[in-house]
Order: structure tokens, then C-alpha cells, then sequence
């Protein structure tokens, strides 16, 4: 008998967990809609890309066996970026690939390496091909290795004619020098969304919140010292990781320090604003989990932190260096390997600072204690 009522009242429990669960629409949109939504547009980005573009740039005159097999294979095409001479696109194609050339100079090409637009230089030298990469980036190694395979197969190159790679290790070149300041901005969003928002939605959750309305205290100190805790924070990891990496990979800012930290305190800003935006109105920890997601994952896919951006189709790379992670992690790499200064961080600095405030104002506007 008391076993009966046992399983009884252990399945009326289930039940009105369920009904409590299901009467959130909300709840089911981001635990169930949201994922189907990030898996179509993710595929579709990825899964549907027909051809891989490999960048490359070639400085000085095109090689005798690359241009042989240019003019047999490729076609000109001038309606991609004007910054560039020629862009040559093979029609020829290993594993679905598309290889670009691009003409210019040495200057020119450091530059685009460092950015991520390119990743080989290619130069005659003595009648031989070099290639010029980190050897530490996979895909300026897959672009080397199916595009010398192509030159090979094409059957161009004499006894006299070789292919040679010389490794580029200076620094602002390598891929670790491109990859820390993205982890720098990345720490930011992360720690800014889920140590603000996250915190303010657990606290109104478990009726903390409730208890300050009795103080005399103001939404905007509350808030403004939440921000600064975290700002601080995240100064203190991303000093340790800058610190490390200088230890271990010789990693170096070349560029004005005081800008790098403008553009840090800006990114600061811009996503501490936005976690404010997201946490004002709502109890639910999973609807937070939810919003704080919608706001994060686009931007960690899109703004370029492991790979560059512009490997995504060139209608969207408009779009995608207006996002504030992407401000942040450009500017951050323009200041650490190319040595840029005041001048070029200029407008996106002021732009981040600016969304941080619409969204802090905005929030504020709109917050609930409970």
C-alpha cells in the first residue's frame, strides 16, 4: 500500500514538473527552437559551402609554372576587394578547393598574413617557387600542400625548377600571434555575459534581489559595481594569459600600449552594457541560459577567434565586422602585430563604448528588482 502511493506520488510530482515546465514558452524556445535554429544556419554556412577559397598572395612576378597553369586553368576576376590587382581563380580543384592570387607587395602581403586575409606568400627566386607561411597554421598548410600538389600534377616544373617552403616565424605572422588576442576578446564576452548576467538572473531567481529594494540603494550603483568587479577581473586574465604567452611563444605588443587597453576597457564596456540589457527583466535561470547563448555563440562562429572571418562568403563580412566582438578582437590585433596605434582603433573604440552605453541605459530603464 504505502509502495503504491510511493509511485503515485512520485509520478504526480513528474507531472506537474512537466506542466510547471511546459507553461514557459520561453523555457521550450530556447531549449528546444533555438539549437534547431543554430544547427540550420551553422549547416548551411559550413555544410552547404560547395568550394574552400585559400587566399594567396604573390609578391614580385607570377612563378613560369604557376603562371603556366593559370593562364591554362584560371580565369581574372576583378570584382572582389579593390585593395587587390589581380585575383586569378582556378577552375582546377583538389578536394573542393579554390585557390585566389593575389598581386602585391611584400608590405602589403605581411600585412594581410597578419590579418588572416592571406595565408601564403608565394616568390620567384632564382626560377624556384617559394612559399612563405607558418608552418604551425593548418590551413596555410593544407593550402601548400594541394596547391603544390596541383603544380606537380599540372607536370610545369623542370629539373631545375623546385618548390621550397620558408618558414615565416617572425613574430606577428604566427598563428599563436593571431589567436591570443581573439582568446583576450573571447575571455571578455564570456566573463562579462556569464559573470553579469547570469549572477543578477540567479540572484533575482532565488529572491536576493527582493531584499535590496528595502535598502536605499540605486540600480545604477548596483549595476556599475557588478561591471567594474568583473572589468577588473577580467584585467587580471587577460594580463596572466598575456604574460604566459610571452613566456612560452615570445608573444609581443608591437603597437601603442595605452590604445591596446582603451580598446580592452571598450570591449569591456560594450559587453558589460549588453549582459545588463539581457539580465534586466527575467527570473528564469534557463531563459538566461537561453539569451545569454543567443548573444555568445553567433559571435564566438563569426567574429574570427580561432580562424579568420573572411573564410565566411563576402556578403557577410560586412556584416560580421560590424559585431562587437569582432571590433574588439581586430583591434586588439592590429595593436599587437601591427603595430597600430591611436589612429586605427579609433573609430571602433568609440563605437563599443557607445553600445555599452545604449544597452547600460537601456537596461537600466527597464530592470526589475524582482
Amino acid at each position: 500500500m504505502n509502495k503504491s502511493i510511493g509511485n503515485n506520488q512520485l509520478f504526480q510530482l513528474i507531472l506537474a514538473q512537466f506542466k510547471d515546465t511546459i507553461r514557459e514558452p520561453a523555457v521550450l524556445f530556447w531549449g528546444i527552437i533555438f539549437p534547431i535554429l543554430m544547427s540550420l544556419g551553422l549547416g548551411v554556412a559550413f555544410t552547404n559551402k560547395s568550394d574552400v577559397v585559400h587566399n594567396l598572395a604573390i609578391v614580385g612576378s607570377v612563378p613560369p609554372a604557376l603562371d603556366s597553369l593559370l593562364h591554362e586553368h584560371g580565369e581574372i576576376d576583378k570584382k572582389g576587394d579593390e585593395a587587390f590587382e589581380k585575383i586569378i581563380m582556378p577552375n582546377s580543384k583538389i578536394g573542393n578547393s579554390i585557390f585566389a592570387f593575389h598581386q602585391m607587395s611584400w608590405k602589403d602581403a605581411m600585412v594581410q598574413l597578419k590579418r588572416g586575409q592571406v595565408n601564403v606568400i608565394i616568390q620567384q627566386r632564382n626560377g624556384d617557387i617559394k612559399y612563405n607561411f607558418d608552418p604551425l597554421n593548418p590551413e596555410a598548410q593544407l593550402a601548400y600542400f594541394k596547391l603544390s600538389n596541383l603544380v606537380n600534377n599540372h607536370d610545369l616544373l623542370n629539373q631545375e625548377s623546385q618548390q621550397n617552403i620558408e618558414p615565416l616565424t617572425v613574430r606577428g605572422t604566427r598563428y599563436i600571434d593571431f589567436l591570443v588576442p581573439g582568446l583576450i576578446a573571447l575571455g571578455v564576452i564570456s566573463s562579462s555575459m556569464w559573470g553579469i548576467s547570469y549572477s543578477i538572473i540567479e540572484r533575482r531567481s532565488k529572491k536576493l534581489l527582493r531584499r535590496m529594494v528595502a535598502t536605499p540603494m540605486k540600480k545604477s550603483n548596483f549595476l556599475i559595481a557588478i561591471m567594474t568587479v568583473r572589468l577588473v577581473m577580467n584585467l587580471f586574465e587577460a594580463g596572466l594569459l598575456i604574460l604566459f604567452t610571452w613566456l612560452t611563444f615570445g608573444i609581443t605588443i608591437q603597437g601603442n600600449i595605452p590604445a591596446l587597453f582603451a580598446v580592452f576597457i571598450a570591449g569591456n564596456v560594450a559587453f558589460a552594457g549588453i549582459a545588463v540589457f539581457v539580465s534586466s527583466n527575467t527570473s528564469k535561470t534557463e531563459v538566461g541560459n537561453g539569451l545569454i547563448n543567443v548573444v555568445t555563440m553567433p559571435m564566438m562562429v563569426l567574429s574570427g577567434i580561432f580562424f579568420s572571418y573572411h573564410n565566411f562568403p563576402e556578403w557577410s563580412i560586412s556584416f560580421i565586422q560590424k559585431l562587437p566582438l569582432t571590433m574588439m578582437a581586430d583591434g586588439m590585433r592590429s595593436i599587437f602585430n601591427e603595430g597600430a596605434g591611436w589612429t586605427e582603433i579609433a573609430f571602433s573604440t568609440s563605437i563599443m563604448f557607445l553600445t555599452g552605453a545604449v544597452f547600460f541605459i537601456a537596461g537600466l530603464k527597464i530592470f526589475k528588482w524582482h
